[in-house]
């Protein structure tokens, strides 16, 4: 179910709830403002848009930590109708902060730019 990296590390976390609601009411819960505000307040988000949306189906948001690194992260929901009228909710949310990239090594005993000598 999780992604994984070179390591075997899992790179997102994935969650999933069967919800006793409408899929229309979940979706309005999770992209409306006024209703999204109430339990993932704009305070945790980089910005209060989405940065991406497919209506009725999914909508990604960029969160941020309240406390050192201070690092970013993107969660993105995903909403499913069931046959008996209830709804899946899949929440996938990784880290995506610009700093996690990995940096190729330096040597300890280096500052200078890698050169190469030809032979």
């Amino acid at each position: 179910m999780n992604e994984l990296d070179a390591k075997g590390q899992a790179t997102d976390l994935v969650l999933e709830y069967e919800l006793d609601a409408s899929p229309q009411k979940v979706w309005r819960a999770i992209s409306v403002p006024e209703f999204r505000e109430k339990w993932l307040p704009k305070g945790d988000l980089v910005d209060a848009e989405p940065i991406s949306s497919a209506p009725g189906e999914e909508v990604s948001y960029r969160m941020k930590d309240n406390e050192p690194p201070f690092l970013e992260s993107r969660v993105t929901f995903q909403v499913r109708p069931n046959a008996d009228g209830t709804t899946t909710l899949r929440i996938i949310h990784g880290l995506a902060d610009e700093r996690l990239v990995q940096q190729p090594p330096r040597a300890a005993n280096n500052n200078r730019p890698l050169l190469m000598r030809a032979a």
